[in-house]
């Protein structure tokens, strides 16, 4: 199984140019033989916790504009996994769907919230996974990956990979403190769990925030075998076995 995963600038509130910067990076992870395709957290939308910004384009699936999307990329052959910010039930969630050929696969909802969005979201509830190629794959979002209830639970499930959408967009010292901890904190759950974490994060500059990423595919001995550049736009692609 081949696992690309990329690194993209923000986009905030422009919903075509995600999804034509999705569509490139899936179309080039399939050139490169990927089976999976990760972007970042909330890209669909962009990451940002104001709440008129999360009202106004917060996007319920089966709606002609989910569904739209959704034919927008039924000629992609491999599965992508993105965030977005979902509506239901008078609720929003911070989300991530995983794709394939017009259709959702699984639908994962972010479970352990930071401060600031649990202000804004609903927090999710379950832990869907997925079989690529015969290998179970499960989804977190952000934080979650800094929570060990959340990789035992992925663990309790027998995922062999765990895919990771991120948003990483942070005041500049607390970005700087942390460019390198992310991983440190990954690889060393990969390792205590015996899976492979996959992080897909945003890179660049807003206002008095900065994104380092990290983008990276994590062993499960808790090596980094493949990383994009801190600060830089791009994608990997590693063989998960």
């Amino acid at each position: 199984m081949r696992i690309a995963t990329c690194q993209l600038p923000e986009v905030l509130g422009d919903q075509k140019r995600a999804m034509s910067l999705m569509y490139k990076y899936a179309v080039e992870g399939e050139r490169q033989g990927a089976d999976l395709v990760c972007f970042p957290e909330c890209f669909l939308q962009g990451y940002d916790m104001c709440p008129e910004h999360i009202a106004s384009v917060a996007v319920e699936l089966g709606s002609p504009m989910f569904n739209d999307l959704l034919r927008s990329f039924i000629s992609i052959q491999p599965v992508l996994v993105f965030g977005l910010i979902e509506k239901a039930d008078g609720f929003a969630y911070n989300s991530a769907l995983a794709i394939q050929g017009g259709k959702v696969i699984a639908h994962y909802r972010k479970r352990y919230l930071l401060k600031k969005e649990a202000s804004v979201f609903k927090r999710g509830s379950s832990s869907p996974v997925f079989h690529i190629c015969g290998t179970k794959v499960g989804i977190n979002i952000c934080h979650d990956l800094s929570v060990s209830e959340s990789i035992e639970s992925a663990a309790a499930s027998r995922v062999t990979v765990l895919v990771c959408p991120c948003n990483n967009m942070l005041p500049r010292e607390v970005a700087e403190e942390w460019k390198s901890r992310h991983n440190e904190i990954r690889s060393r759950h990969a390792k205590d769990h015996g899976v492979w974490i996959v992080t897909s994060d945003v890179a660049g500059e807003r206002d008095q925030c900065m994104s380092y990423g990290p983008t990276a595919v994590i062993d499960p001995q808790g090596i980094v075998i493949a990383q994009v550049p801190l600060q830089q736009v791009g994608m990997v692609v590693a063989e998960i076995h």
